[in-house]
């Protein structure tokens, strides 16, 4: 299994009052780790929606168990859960880079369309495409 990891570091808007990470920043942060993951993997979302292939999410999944504070440095790890055809799940981990501490894990659920968002299958319609997530998997 292929495992990405992106470095972040918690900027002081991305904090509460109590100054503690604002719980919608995980998101963004899974999101950030799976544009590079993909990109490190030589996958460009610009082109393949230039090709009509569109990777809209269905799905987002976050298990909170530690805050992150402000200046915390942060390694967001990045793979991919499960690939089909159609469907693909991406999976997520927030690690504190200094002691190691699991902050949150999580998945998101994308599917494979076209522009007017109708499901395709990615294996017969984009055979390259379908080769780099089988790939990406292991």
């Amino acid at each position: 299994m292929n495992i990405g990891e992106t470095k972040i570091k918690v900027r002081y808007q991305e904090t509460d009052q109590m100054g503690i990470v604002h719980h919608s920043n995980y998101l963004i942060w899974f999101e950030v780790g799976r544009t590079e993951f993909l990109h490190d993997a030589g996958f460009n979302y610009g082109r393949m929606e230039e090709r009509g292939v569109m990777l809209p999410l269905t799905e987002a999944r976050c298990t909170y168990l530690h805050g992150a504070k402000y200046e915390d440095n942060l390694i967001i790890r990045t793979w991919i859960e499960k690939f089909a055809g159609v469907r693909l799940t991406m999976a997520y981990e927030a690690i504190r880079e200094e002691d190691g501490l699991l902050l949150a894990k999580g998945s998101t659920v994308h599917a494979f369309t076209d522009k007017s968002l109708k499901p395709i299958n990615v294996r017969r319609k984009h055979p390259e495409i379908y080769q780099l997530f089988m790939r990406l998997m292991g």
